[in-house]
């Protein structure tokens, strides 16, 4: 299994969330999870999909396509960390200038110091304490700021602040990725999954669940996946073998 694609559906579960793991070159669904509606559970589930995925059936993506619920840089650390390529959209806002003011990506960051220096060619440094677990920042000595010629274009502060995720190589990884041909491809070929969200909601009617609790959903999700996979094994097992063409002399 080469590419697998993740999502999760709730507007149809009520109260649950479907999350499928495909692999996109053979529209197989390989993991199914079910979680309470929210869309920070949808990472947790992709995790969750692809380590027992591989425990079971020793099955491992080279790469991963999802939506901008994927993007955390949590998510794609731990891709990162396990080889996978994350063809995921990241939003950064810190890309985005604010009056003219200078952007993050203005900034040289110094990865063996782990400081960043500014176009003035001044330091800002880190304590190296990550705010609610995820956001490092870095400071300019008031000092440097205060006389310092470009401070219009830097900030209305005191001192210009950067804050970086702990995640960021992932996440200017998965950044880079978005510049590629293979990025657009796999965003051409994600889409599969909705078809499989929609056969599920239209065609076997999961419009609302029977058995009730985290459990129960579980029990449906699994089921309607299974089914669904067995109806492509059937197409696959009745397509009938190539007519050999006829000569011509």
């Amino acid at each position: 299994m080469a590419a697998w694609t993740a999502r999760g559906r709730n507007k149809i579960m009520f109260g649950y969330s479907l999350n499928y793991l495909m692999d996109m070159e053979n529209a197989v669904i390989v993991n199914v999870e079910a979680t309470p509606t929210r869309i920070s559970k949808e990472a947790d589930a992709t995790e969750t999909m692809i380590e027992r995925t591989e425990d079971r059936f020793g099955l491992k993506p080279d790469r991963l396509a999802g939506d901008v619920a994927y993007g955390t840089g949590e998510m794609l650390g731990w891709l990162v960390e396990r080889n996978i390529t994350p063809y995921i959209p990241v939003w950064d806002q810190s890309r985005v200038a604010a009056e003219g003011k200078f952007v993050r990506a203005d900034f040289d960051y110094n990865k063996e110091r782990d400081l960043y220096v500014c176009p003035g060619g001044k330091e800002l440094r880190t304590s190296g304490t990550a705010h609610d677990g995820t956001t490092i920042k870095y400071i300019a000595k008031r000092i440097d700021c205060s006389g310092c010629p470009l401070k219009p274009n830097c900030t209305t502060g005191r001192e210009r602040r950067i804050s970086r995720d702990v995640n960021q190589e992932a996440r200017d990884h998965a950044q880079a990725l978005m510049e590629t041909d293979a990025y657009y491809q796999s965003g051409v070929d994600r889409k599969q999954i909705e078809r499989l969200f929609g056969e599920a909601k239209n065609i076997l009617s999961m419009v609302r669940l029977r058995l009730r609790g985290l459990s129960g959903a579980k029990e449906e999700f699994l089921l309607t996946a299974t089914v669904q996979n067995l109806k492509r094994l059937a197409n696959h097992s009745t397509t009938p073998p190539p007519q050999p063409q006829p000569m011509v002399a």
